[in-house]
């Protein structure tokens, strides 16, 4: 979504475009730090990065602008470094060169264990919840229409979205 005309260029910075799910193994691979150098802007302001999980999956440090989801879900817990000017960000990128212990890694992986696409739907659908329950009267129905029975050979993510009518 940048013009790649706008980019800093040097002999150093290498673009290499979308790649796909199955390549990013091979990429990761030979990180020593994943970067998330957001721009902090209103495109950015709510935005929640699924490469944070993604990177630390991988096994990899992150330092990242001080995006608020990224702040405050890995930020507070210390699994990811916060920069937010040009100099903090090479300090954050050499302490994380400089990680020697297991300790970040293990943290990350205890946390990352409990995500889950279903702890998040269940949380949404608890939030929901309080707020019909406050509202008088209530802005959306009371009952969500159950699911059809199972098509055969679709997942359950795939049978909401059928129930929901958004696929043809």
């Amino acid at each position: 979504k940048i013009d790649p005309a706008t980019l800093p260029q040097s002999a150093n910075i290498h673009y290499l475009g979308g790649k796909s799910y199955d390549d990013l193994p091979t990429y990761l691979g030979s990180w020593d730090v994943a970067l998330m150098p957001f721009a902090r802007n209103e495109s950015t302001r709510f935005i929640s990065p699924t490469k944070t999980p993604e990177y630390l999956a991988a096994g990899l440090p992150v330092v990242s602008t001080p995006i608020l989801d990224v702040v405050r879900t890995y930020g507070a817990r210390k699994l990811v470094e916060i920069a937010e000017t040009p100099t903090e960000f090479v300090a954050a990128c050499e302490r994380a060169l400089s990680e020697t212990g297991p300790e970040r890694r293990r943290a990350a992986d205890a946390f990352l264990s409990t995500l889950s696409w279903g702890a998040t739907w269940g949380e949404m659908d608890r939030l929901i919840g309080q707020v019909r329950r406050r509202s008088s009267p209530p802005r959306v129905p009371a009952a969500i229409p159950s699911l059809p029975p199972a098509v055969p050979g679709t997942s359950s993510l795939s049978q909401s979205t059928l129930a929901a009518g958004s696929v043809k």
